[in-house]
């Protein structure tokens, strides 16, 4: 049975130019990079050659690359770290109510310590009113925090207007870009951007490599203290052989990303409309400006069935999507992201994110278009939502709200 992945927004594989890259530094450069003998300087070396791979995607100096962990790590850095480089300043703080939940529990716990926090509203189809940002900022703001795109419906938000708002504030502007490196276009001089997340394993390189980008001047309290690395910026030695891949794989994507996105836009295309023709009572999450959303990512809401009934039957046939659902964690509780967007909560718990790579194929788009409309049948003949036998005079919610879809 061939497997299709369409799951690239959870991870990628590692590319084949990124690992080789890394092997020499799991062997034979296996110096620490704060060593000053050969053996360091080696290592070292790679390291700043890697800093400016990263700082070249995203138009930024070298020296504004701090290399972290993971995008979580990048998120709590530059949201804790600056507030605490600003105490005194200011204790309010705007982001969104759809932020990655590296962002939402950070400023969650900064609540609890004496934080006033703005959580945003979007409308249903997950857009942000700028309108609503700028009468949220007061003078006590200090940060907004708005992520480039959303890791569920993959909106893009309007990150240059949002930046020339904080700007003309002289207000912090921070962004989670962890699903946008690689498929946009990113300045952040453009964009006006103090602070920015990245995470390798979304774009061909290991998972544990991240970076931060913070703008020249921005002060930033370190979270981890006990070492001068990154310029004393976040101690502990540092995974030379992942911030190498992760270079290379920053280094590859800007080459390849006019490419890839045209290509995978053609098949996230060719996935969306075939969907939507095919089986009735669907409903797309997000904006229907198809501009507006990542070119490789499509999130629907199937009615009458589980998103996680619909995953594990998918995976019986070798397709591997995620579900825009919590209950796939544990939790019975539908995605906040749903939440937010005000999506009746039997969709909420249907919704599935199909995110495709640039290894996908449009033999692999044929097959789930082949395999998904049967499934779903399937599911939905054995659902009692499906088959509850109500008319459309009796009172049933669930069926009233699958209706309007």
């Amino acid at each position: 049975m061939k497997q299709i992945y369409l799951d690239y927004n959870a991870t990628t594989p590692v590319r084949p130019e990124v690992l080789e890259a890394m092997l020499p530094f799991y062997k034979e450069q296996f110096g620490n990079p704060s060593s000053v003998h050969w053996a360091g300087r080696a290592v070292a070396g790679a390291i700043e050659k890697a800093r400016e791979q990263v700082a070249a995607l995203i138009n930024a100096s070298p020296a504004e690359i701090v290399f972290v962990s993971c995008g979580s790590e990048g998120d709590n850095m530059a949201i804790k770290g600056t507030l605490a480089a600003l105490k005194g300043k200011g204790n309010h703080i705007i982001t969104t109510a759809v932020e990655h939940p590296a962002v939402l529990e950070t400023c969650q716990y900064l609540e609890k310590n004496g934080y006033d926090v703005t959580y945003l509203p979007v409308d249903c189809d997950g857009r942000l009113n700028l309108d609503d940002l700028e009468a949220a900022i007061t003078d006590q703001t200090v940060l907004i925090s708005v992520m480039w795109a959303n890791n569920e419906t993959c909106n893009i938000y309007r990150i240059e207007e949002i930046g020339a708002i904080a700007k003309k504030h002289k207000v912090r502007f921070h962004t989670d870009a962890v699903q946008a490196i690689g498929k946009l276009p990113i300045d952040v001089q453009k964009a006006n951007v103090d602070l920015l997340v990245l995470s390798g394993h979304k774009i061909g390189a290991p998972k544990g490599v991240g970076a931060i980008y913070v703008r020249r001047g921005t002060r930033m309290v370190p979270l981890l203290h006990g070492g001068h690395q990154e310029r004393n910026r976040r101690a502990g030695t540092q995974n030379v052989a992942g911030i190498v891949g992760l270079g290379v794989a920053c280094e590859v994507a800007a080459a390849e990303r006019e490419e890839v996105y045209q290509r995978m836009r053609t098949l996230r295309d060719k996935l969306e409309d075939g969907l939507l023709a095919q089986i009735p009572e669907i409903k797309l999450n997000g904006t229907p400006d198809r501009d507006q959303r990542l070119p490789n990512t499509l999130n629907v809401s199937f009615a009458y069935i589980e998103g996680e009934s619909l995953l594990l039957n998918m995976d019986m046939y070798g397709i591997a999507a995620s579900s825009g659902s919590a209950c796939s964690s544990g939790s019975l509780e539908p995605s906040h992201v749903m939440g937010a967007m005000c999506v009746e909560i039997t969709l909420a718990h249907s919704s599935t994110r199909f995110s495709l790579g640039p290894e996908t194929t449009e033999e692999e788009i044929d097959k789930v278009l082949e395999i998904l409309p049967a499934t779903v049948q399937r599911l939905r003949d054995m659902s009692p939502l499906y088959n509850c036998g109500k008319s459309s005079s009796e009172e049933c919610l669930t069926c009233e709200t699958v209706r309007r879809i």
